[in-house]
């Protein structure tokens, strides 16, 4: 098996599919979990089991010691959203898997007692439904996971912490084509080629915004 450094992460997959020209920039730099993340990825450890708000704080500050102080009141919104619900108490966390034939690997943050995963997010839920990135993210693990155990992984669960809401989301053709198109982006932008600029980039966030403005109608690595 090659070493797992020469394996694209199941995260750059996601950030590539947010916009490819930004993970252009910044493919380089190091990847930071924020404090809201710290904070859902600590109560996920507990889920299944009574919340125990100040036992949850104390552990987050063990992993995340300059997290900010307001984040504690988070954490309670959080563990209110999430005893609303009743939780599958986790077998396993933070299981590596891959896919040696597509060359990825990624995180699940929880394996479940029905034989299922589930996939920690820090952000609210949508009315119904996930969000792209998160079937992406499904969609790349159930696919290391088929070839990891040799039997067909359907779907996996996207759990939304702030809201105290899982849902199951079923792989579906789109999600393997997105995957797939998100693939070839990534190996292209390795191989140096200048990735477009993607008509529904989310710009208005972005703090490229203005150099990647700039930078239309050239080649990226002439502005660098």
């Amino acid at each position: 098996m090659p070493a797992i450094a020469k394996y694209f992460a199941i995260s750059d997959l996601v950030r590539v599919h947010s916009c490819p020209v930004r993970y252009y920039y910044e493919r380089d730099d190091p990847v930071e979990e924020s404090d809201r993340y710290a904070v859902c990825k600590q109560l996920s450890y507990h889920l299944g089991d009574p919340l125990d708000a100040e036992l949850i704080w104390a552990e987050t500050l063990v992993v995340r010691p300059v997290i900010k102080p307001e984040m504690r009141e988070f954490l309670d919104l959080c563990i209110t959203a999430c005893t609303r619900r009743k939780w599958q108490p986790a077998e396993e966390n933070d299981i590596r898997v891959h896919s040696r034939k597509q060359g990825i690997a990624g995180m699940i943050d929880r394996t479940l007692p029905d034989g299922t995963f589930s996939i920690v997010r820090a952000a609210g839920a949508m009315p119904s439904g996930t969000y792209a990135a998160d079937r992406l993210r499904i969609a790349a693990i159930a696919l290391c996971l088929g070839e990891m155990t040799g039997e067909a992984v359907k779907g996996g669960h996207v759990e939304y912490i702030p809201d105290g809401v899982s849902r199951y989301h079923t792989v579906q053709p789109r999600d393997l084509r997105q995957l797939i198109a998100t693939l070839h982006k990534i190996r292209s932008i390795h191989d140096g080629e200048t990735p477009p600029h993607p008509l529904n980039a989310p710009c208005t966030r972005c703090k490229y915004g203005e150099k990647c403005e700039n930078a239309r109608g050239h080649r990226l690595s002439d502005l660098l």
